[in-house]
């Protein structure tokens, strides 16, 4: 069992998507990584869900402490993504992993995807990690150079966790309402305040808003601040963590309650820009969320085809059943439909980084895209994948329950899905992004799909001269149909490459039953339901066998 040989879509976007040496230091990294999700992390990671942390708040002498105690397992999983694949370090120094530069972040999300087919909950303190480091090499530098070395560690004796707390009771999209005060003592600060939504609260570095006296209303008088675990003197940080959450899902890692009791912090970047500096986390965030989408349902599919050729019915193994098959193949191609857009908008952000604004202004659109539609669709892909395993997928003693109850999550952290819609509307109104998208990939897939981007160019247009309640009664439909043409235009990119490099059909097969389906939910792509083998496992499949779309 191997979680990368077992995926018919990774090693060939790969292969497209990175540079010829990046391709060949990342291969056995997918293989080890591959087997050991396939076998001891995804162990690991049930005991993890099974054995949730638990707060203890005080000592035996009444002492109050807010430790959290962690299951082995928990422990387990984390080393393996913070110390032997340096996950929430590779982007931010030369070396992880033996790159001689920083990892592209498309290798990044690439192992990540691996990893979190078998251990979802890990992600998110991880992700937080990277991103806080990241945030600090972008505003703050000199300041938190220290703490930028420790998030960036893979030594277990230096390393450290991040965290962001956002969320307060009256204000979680409203992040203008944020109640949290700064004060200034001259050498730091202190914060006093309530979180609601606090993951990983007992990181080493925490990053969060509060408001700044004299700065102003709404979220232009809050500043950013880090939030240290110990302060200089080495004692606590004055963090209560008043209670942990009992969650649904992404239950190895911990969310809490906690009071700012006049904590120690100290000021990131530019206070007046707090806000829009948070939002750089948040963006990464959001992407890192539409990863996690992704590999559920890859692991979601990948049990739903191993399920259905062992399992007999009326005298057949399910796969071979035709209305399974029309089940299997939609499940199927938007799962590597969602990989293909992930991994695109990673090799767009490695460009942003390196100072590409045309990549630049296509991440700022492509991440919310990518969340609002990725989160939404594992939360059914999982879904269907526990029905099709039948009474067994609702039994715990399967991976279906914890998919489904861990996919949830994707539509609500960082933003429910409304709130990521209304912000592809700001793109829309403040940078034309539909005209970006356009202008990218409405040439691209040899200008199969150019009349279908011209179309929706129009429909934005249209949609920002409408009434602004009328804009956003519609903007969630209209954001879904963009991250759909990018999907179905990076699919058909996909299957030209595999086709001009080895004469290989199954990639373009998938994309044209991709289209066929968006087209018509009601369609019935033949071709590919005769060959869904070759689409489950990978392997060789004729040109000739692939009927090319008209211009769509």
């Amino acid at each position: 069992m191997n979680h990368a040989d077992q995926d018919p879509a990774l090693r060939p976007v790969l292969d497209r998507v990175l540079a010829p040496e990046d391709r060949a230091r990342v291969e056995p990294l997918l293989a080890e990584l591959g087997e050991l999700a396939a076998g001891e992390l995804d162990r690991q990671a049930a005991l993890a869900d099974a054995h949730p942390p638990r707060l203890r708040q005080y000592a035996p002498d009444g002492t109050r402490i807010d430790e959290i105690e962690y299951h082995p397992a928990h422990d387990a999983v984390a080393a393996v993504a913070y110390e032997r694949f340096g996950l929430a370090a590779m982007s931010h120094r030369p070396g992880v992993l033996g790159w001689p530069t920083r990892v592209p972040h498309t290798v990044k999300y690439a192992l990540s995807y691996l990893y979190v087919q078998s251990e979802f909950g890990m992600a998110c303190p991880l992700s937080m990690t990277d991103s806080a480091a990241r945030i600090l090499r972008m505003f703050d530098p000199e300041r938190y150079a220290a703490e930028i070395a420790a998030l960036s560690a893979t030594d277990p004796a230096t390393r450290a966790t991040g965290a962001m707390f956002m969320t307060e009771k009256q204000g979680g999209t409203d992040v203008g309402r944020t109640g949290t005060v700064a004060t200034d003592h001259g050498t730091h600060w202190t914060l006093t305040g309530e979180k609601w939504f606090a993951s990983n609260p007992a990181a080493d570095v925490v990053l969060t808003l509060a408001r700044v006296p004299g700065q102003g209303e709404g979220t232009r008088g809050l500043g950013m601040f880090l939030v240290p675990r110990l302060r200089p003197d080495g004692t606590r940080n004055a963090v209560r963590i008043n209670r942990l959450k009992d969650k649904l899902g992404s239950r190895s890692i911990p969310s809490g309650e906690v009071t700012l009791d006049g904590a120690y912090a100290t000021p990131v970047g530019r206070l007046e820009r707090g806000f829009r500096q948070m939002a750089e986390m948040l963006n990464v965030s959001r992407l890192s969320n539409a990863m996690r989408a992704t590999a559920l349902m890859r692991r979601a599919v990948r049990e739903a085809v191993a399920h259905t050729r062992t399992r007999e019915v009326f005298g057949r193994p399910l796969f071979e059943q035709p209305l399974m098959r029309a089940t299997l193949l939609p499940l199927m191609v938007d799962t590597e439909a969602a990989l293909g857009l992930v991994l695109e908008t990673a090799a767009r952000l490695t460009a942003a980084d390196d100072g590409d604004e045309q990549a630049l202004a296509l991440v700022r659109v492509l991440t919310p895209l990518a969340k609002h539609t990725l989160c939404k669709r594992a939360r059914s892909v999982t879904g269907e994948a526990m029905e099709i395993r039948g009474g067994n997928g609702y039994i715990e003693d399967w991976v279906e329950p914890r998919l489904v109850r861990d996919a949830h999550l994707g539509s609500i952290w960082e933003g429910s899905s409304n709130v990521i819609a209304l912000d592809v509307l700001r793109c829309l109104r403040r940078q034309r992004s539909h005209h970006t998208l356009a202008d990218t990939y409405g040439p691209a897939a040899g200008g199969r799909l150019t009349a279908r981007w011209e179309q929706l160019r129009a429909e934005g247009d249209a949609l920002l001269g409408l009434e602004q309640e009328q804009q956003e009664v519609r903007c969630g439909r209209y954001a879904d149909r963009l991250t759909r043409a990018v999907m179905a235009t990076l699919l058909f990119d996909q299957g030209d490459f595999e086709a001009e490099h080895g004469g290989n059909g199954r990639a373009l097969l998938v994309a044209r039953a991709h289209l066929d389906l968006l087209a018509d939910p009601d369609a019935v792509p033949q071709t590919a339901l005769d060959h869904l083998a070759v689409l489950a496992d990978g392997g060789h499949l004729a040109l000739d066998l692939v009927k090319e779309p008209e211009h769509v």
